[in-house]
């Protein structure tokens, strides 16, 4: 997890022992895979008085032959280059496409935004992700998906849109159909 989240855990009863944080760029493995802790663009803290106090961080999670990038909470930001620069290409990239809005660039991207991330991590199938969240931001709820779709196809992108709990299986099955229309 990232760095100054542990503490949370163990007072919720997590051991100490089974806890690792990571800075940025930091690694760890675990039976098989390897986490990289990777920079992100965003807040952390969800209170008055805990902002910044913890690290926000994007994962890279690497298998024997797969690698798979995670955004969590990103606004874009030039890191995506480097992240796949070091780390990529990738074969899936699970990337925040939603609650965004023009005065909070810092901490959401835009749709477009989601699909330029995509070509920057030098990934090869993109999973719009965040979209189908509780409404923080003023836009519709289709709104999300069908500009990160359009943008998606317009730059000759795969994507897939997976109904929730739908299986993905890399290089085998990846659906795509507009299933919230």
């Amino acid at each position: 997890m990232p760095l100054g989240l542990g503490a949370h855990l163990e007072r919720w009863g997590v051991p100490a022992r089974k806890i690792t944080e990571l800075d940025w760029w930091q690694e760890a493995s675990f039976k098989g895979l390897t986490f990289a802790a990777t920079p992100s663009r965003h807040f952390s803290g969800r209170g008055l008085s805990d902002r910044m106090q913890t690290l926000w961080t994007s994962w890279v999670i690497q298998g024997e032959e797969d690698k798979i990038f995670f955004s969590g909470d990103s606004g874009y930001f030039e890191g995506f280059k480097a992240i796949g620069d070091k780390y990529g290409p990738f074969d899936l990239t699970l990337l925040e496409s939603g609650q965004y809005n023009e005065l909070w660039p810092n901490i959401h991207m835009m749709p477009e935004q989601t699909v330029q991330a995509h070509l920057d991590l030098q990934g090869k199938l993109l999973m719009p992700i965040h979209w189908r969240t509780f409404a923080l931001a003023m836009h519709g709820w289709k709104e999300p998906i069908e500009r990160v779709t359009a943008e998606a196809k317009k730059r000759c992108v795969p994507f897939t849109t997976p109904l929730i709990g739908e299986p993905v299986i890399l290089d085998q099955k990846a659906p795509k159909r507009d299933w919230w229309r």
